[in-house]
């Protein structure tokens, strides 16, 4: 099986149906790497995740001022956005190598993770395509994921 599927969702509504897939499916230290160009959909489906996993409607805003924004669920979830961070370095005054063993993260802008990126990491990349987005899953420690997804997802 190839460590990385991909699909076309169609449309904003299929991108958060993806983030509401993904939930259950996550476990504590789980890294998921979310990477594309603003516009992607990166907190589109980051938001429709964290709601999915704490089961109920809850305000989810962008941390792109706050870097990092956790929310308490079955298992706590972080959500980071590193846009804003110059150096690696920055990245361990967040807090996110503990979180990496303890919670669920959600990574927006991973490439400013540098050296700490978790080796198993979930990546998840999404391109504009027309009113949707095309969506790139790579996951070499979760093949059940990668075969799911593409019974899922693939068309």
């Amino acid at each position: 099986m190839p460590h990385t599927v991909s699909a076309f969702l169609p449309s904003e509504g299929e991108t958060a149906d993806l983030g509401r897939w993904l939930a259950p499916r996550l476990v504590a230290g789980d890294c998921v790497l979310l990477e594309g160009p603003i516009g992607a959909g990166k907190s589109h489906l980051a938001r429709a995740l964290i709601r999915a996993r704490l089961g109920r409607m809850e305000d989810v805003p962008s941390p792109t001022f706050t870097l990092v924004q956790t929310y308490q669920a079955d298992v706590e979830i972080w959500h980071a956005d590193l846009y804003r961070l110059s150096h690696p370095d920055e990245v361990a005054e967040l807090g996110l190598e503990e979180a990496f063993s303890q919670a669920i993260c959600l990574i927006e802008w991973p490439e400013r993770l540098g050296r700490l990126t978790p080796a198993h990491a979930i990546r998840i990349a999404l391109s504009a395509s027309g009113e949707g987005r095309n969506v790139s899953l790579t996951a070499p420690g979760h093949p059940d994921l990668l075969n799911e997804f593409t019974q899922s997802w693939s068309k």
